[in-house]
């Protein structure tokens, strides 16, 4: 078909290309790098994971679900949120099952923004926050964490509340710098929001992968937030399986009314058999309860192999993502703009990364990449020995 005759539009988000993880991991194929770059791990689920769905498409579980999420998946998350963060939410109004987390803040966005509002995100953020405020046509107020320790900054955080300000988007554990907020940032944020009537869009989708001796503050810990939230995990991040795109959110019951009357027009629901195999496999908490010392053996390897090189290691207190500085590194491409470096890394070194200006909006600059280690530890080892070069 002739691209003479398509009718021509204005782009409803003119300044989105291709995502950076799309272009490193390509970049990673094509030159047989090890890709630490995007976010998904090399290894398998739990088999009996996959057992649970068979057996339930067997069961004949295959057509729709109801809009919500199947009522025994909701009752598991809703048990779950009870247990780990002593918040007792209704199943049937306040839980919903979303096609990943992506489609559920998106939805949070859209259901609760427009235009002449405002939404604050804390940069560096994840990089589909922005594109989902612009959809909506409301106004994207950047308020930067602490560079280096990438800490919130209150005093930043309240001079960028106004009238306008209908939501602020926060993310604990923190991607990309695998920093989790303490409970005197909740409380701290809990006042500040306390006299205004700003919605929280928490996204919560590495809340089982924090580091003794820390744990993971929810939002749901906290009344004062909680009664304002959408609070956003994600099976695939807690399960390894993120290819399954099955998320959450839990919110009041007034914020899931209007939650879902987006939902039910954008998804509608989400895939019925992993719905009750997910269901069955909660369960048993084990296997979420261990992600930290699982994950926590990954990082501590991890880092001990690129603390014999010449990166300087940020703390990581959270996530499966490990942030270090390129300042130090003898080479001269340390002096090229972080984006190149990742380039250059994976076509001479052979290990693939992602910058950490790929998450600011200006492309703020500070000399800092980001590797995923949720990767087995031969992937690992095999990529030290190639940092070990620098």
């Amino acid at each position: 078909m002739s691209s003479e005759r398509t009718p021509a539009f204005p782009s409803r988000l003119p300044s989105v290309g291709t995502t950076i993880f799309t272009v490193m991991s390509a970049l990673a194929a094509r030159h047989q790098a090890v890709n630490l770059g995007q976010g998904f791990p090399d290894f398998d689920c739990d088999p009996a994971l996959v057992d649970a769905v068979t057996a339930a498409m067997r069961q004949g579980l295959n057509q729709y679900p109801p809009m919500p999420g199947a009522a025994p998946l909701r009752e598991a998350i809703a048990a779950k949120i009870e247990a780990l963060y002593g918040r007792r939410c209704d199943a049937d109004a306040e839980v919903t099952v979303t096609a990943g987390a992506t489609q559920a803040i998106l939805t949070a966005i859209l259901c609760c923004a427009g235009p002449g509002d405002e939404v604050i995100v804390l940069e560096p953020c994840y990089d589909s926050y922005v594109p989902n405020i612009e959809l909506t046509g409301a106004a994207v107020v950047r308020v930067p964490l602490t560079p280096g320790t990438f800490r919130p900054d209150f005093g930043k955080i309240g001079a960028a509340l106004s009238p306008r300000t209908r939501a602020i988007v926060i993310n604990s554990p923190h991607n990309p710098s695998g920093t989790v907020w303490s409970a005197a940032d909740m409380r701290r944020l809990e006042e500040l929001l306390a006299p205004t009537n700003v919605l929280v869009i928490s996204d919560e989708v590495y809340e089982h992968m924090v580091y003794a001796p820390l744990r993971h503050e929810s939002v749901a810990r906290y009344p004062g937030l909680a009664e304002r939230a959408f609070i956003v995990s994600s099976f695939g991040k807690t399960y390894h399986v993120t290819g399954w795109k099955v998320g959450y959110v839990v919110a009041p019951a007034a914020l899931t009314a209007e939650l879902r009357k987006v939902h039910q027009f954008n998804v509608f629901t989400v895939n019925t058999p992993m719905q009750h195999a997910l269901a069955a496999y909660m369960q048993d908490p084990a296997p979420y309860l261990q992600l930290p010392a699982f994950y926590g053996a990954k990082r501590d390897l991890f880092r001990a192999g690129l603390a014999a090189t010449q990166f300087r290691l940020l703390p990581c207190e959270g996530t499966y993502f490990q942030t270090v500085s390129i300042a130090d590194l003898a080479v001269p491409e340390r002096d090229l703009p972080e984006g190149e470096f990742c380039q250059w890394l994976t076509r001479e070194i052979g290990v693939a990364a992602i910058p950490l200006s790929a998450f600011y909006g200006d492309g703020f600059d500070q000399k800092v990449i980001r590797f995923c280690f949720a990767k087995r530890d031969d992937t690992l080892r095999a990529a030290l020995e190639r940092l070990a070069r620098l």
